[in-house]
């Protein structure tokens, strides 16, 4: 797999082919994610939409370096406003279309806030901690005692136990009851949230949040039936979504000039 050095450490990383004239896809995933995790959703993607795709493992995540930082409830603006930026500029990528999921929904739309992008596309979005974020943590701490979560991660991650503790250690700390950052959004850039209506971590006010925080065109996606992970249950819904949106709301790079 190609590693990057950052100032921060290594991350692993695979960089899909597509037009050169249309902004590339960036893939944030989500808390127990990484790079493997997202299984062949990228490349269906990129290939729906024709555009370039970088997928990546954040550090402590996949194969890539460990993480450097303590896990605080800042972790998502740190990668955000310092990790994101830097891994993007060398890279030779501009003004992407961010495709997050869970915290790296909220990771793209705090990034999105500060730097040019030319879409944002999330799902099961994290806004504010609320009770079903703290119902589904426990409960998949309970999965991951009991063996088969464990099992699951292990198969993508490197070191899988502290990808587990230290994303469900922030999340069930108490300073992270009162993480919100609904008043820190500043996306003018069009927003596309996605999220099941049987997500285990979020209900859909987080979803009502997005909307009301961002400024630009915003449409949403709640499929039925579905779980936190819309990208894996119904991906040729999810791929053909956000190929319609894009091609309403975006234009070619050389158009844009």
């Amino acid at each position: 797999m190609p590693v990057i050095d950052t100032s921060n450490g290594p991350l692993e990383h695979v960089l899909l082919d597509g037009d050169p004239d249309l902004a590339p896809l960036v893939f944030l995933h989500g808390g127990l994610g990484c790079l493997a995790a997202w299984g062949s959703f990228p490349a269906r993607l990129a290939a729906a939409t024709g555009r370039r795709a970088l997928v990546y493992s954040r550090h402590g995540h996949g194969g890539s370096g460990p993480d450097p930082l303590p896990r605080t409830p800042r972790y998502m603006h740190e990668h955000a406003q310092d990790v994101l930026p830097e891994l993007l500029a060398a890279l030779g990528l501009h003004r992407p279309v961010l495709v997050g999921h869970s915290d790296g929904a909220s990771t793209a739309l705090l990034h999105a806030s500060a730097h040019p992008v030319e879409a944002v596309v999330g799902m099961g979005p994290h806004l504010f901690f609320e009770e079903a974020n703290r119902t589904g943590i426990e409960n998949a701490r309970a999965a991951y005692e009991a063996g088969p979560l464990s099992r699951k991660l292990a198969m993508v991650h490197d070191d899988p136990h502290g990808v587990f503790d230290r994303w469900s250690g922030v999340w069930l700390s108490p300073a992270f009851r009162t993480w919100n950052i609904e008043d820190e959004l500043d996306v003018t850039a069009p927003v596309l949230m996605i999220q099941g209506d049987a997500d285990e971590y979020g209900s859909l006010a987080q979803v009502d949040a997005v909307e009301r925080a961002v400024a630009g065109p915003f449409r949403r996606l709640v499929p039925e039936g579905c779980d936190h992970y819309p990208h894996l249950v119904a991906p040729e819904l999810v791929a053909d979504t956000v190929r319609d949106f894009l091609a309403e709301h975006t234009r070619s790079v050389e158009a844009a000039r």
